[in-house]
């Protein structure tokens, strides 16, 4: 993969957060996605800044930035710069070699969350893996801009696959682009779901006990079922099932 993908790919999961919504209305030129490069593991593309409508929804390939494990510019159009928290990106590479892609958004449902101190636990189906144990959360509103403020958000991050900021939103990693982003639209949709259920029902509203989300892991038995079995074995090899990030991957196109 040639560093124009890599760029190609950054832009693209840039726009999607925003055609999801995870960048708009006052948050609209707040968050970044990250990718390490595949055959330069110790390099990443990461959204560049520098535009004059400087917003996620605008991302292009050319505009992207790419770094180093320090955080320091390798290559940019000139007058661009990396995006502000590249340190929240360059320490979580450089600590945890396995992950590939990085996302950080305000997600205004987890920023409310967090503030109010409630731990976001699991609601429905989507992303429920990712809270079924409380997410880490790093105790600071300010931007991440020193290696020692990516050091700990790295830290306690503990190679999972997101992290809380305190009234700032969160961060989510991938083994690609797409899980980056998607991880941070489900987080997003469990938080969504938690403000809902503490507004109806108060502090103390019911979650998903955790036997309940363990069933969730039953769907890869769908293809064990006598009717579903045959027709499930036609499938081609490598078939997508789901298509939400190319759903608005396409509309971000558009």
């Amino acid at each position: 993969m040639s560093y124009e993908d890599v760029r190609t790919l950054v832009a693209e999961a840039n726009r999607v957060l925003a055609e999801f919504g995870l960048s708009s209305g006052a948050v609209t030129g707040h968050g970044h996605v990250s990718m390490r490069v595949p055959k330069a593991p110790d390099r990443f593309v990461v959204k560049g800044r520098g535009a004059e409508v400087d917003v996620l929804a605008r991302s292009k390939p050319e505009e992207m930035i790419v770094c180093d494990l320090e955080g320091y510019t390798l290559e940019a159009l000139p007058g661009f710069t990396p995006a502000l928290e590249v340190k929240m990106h360059s320490c979580i590479y450089k600590m945890y070699p396995s992950i590939q892609a990085i996302a950080h958004t305000h997600a205004r449902f987890v920023a409310v969350m967090t503030v109010i101190q409630h731990t976001i636990k699991p609601m429905c189906q989507e992303g429920i893996q990712m809270v079924a144990k409380p997410l880490p959360i790093y105790p600071h509103v300010a931007p991440v801009l020193t290696d020692d403020d990516g050091m700990e958000v790295a830290r306690l991050l503990d190679g999972g696959a997101a992290i809380l900021l305190e009234g700032h939103g969160a961060t989510t990693t991938g083994r690609n682009v797409e899980q980056a982003v998607m991880n941070m639209i489900n987080l997003e949709e469990q938080a969504k779901m938690n403000w809902y259920a503490a507004c109806a029902a108060g502090p103390n509203y019911r979650h998903i006990p955790d036997a309940n989300v363990a069933e969730v892991s039953n769907v890869q038995r769908a293809n064990e079922q006598p009717h579903l079995k045959d027709v499930m074995s036609q499938r081609v090899p490598g078939a997508r099932v789901g298509g939400v990030y190319a759903y608005y991957s396409e509309r971000a196109g558009k």
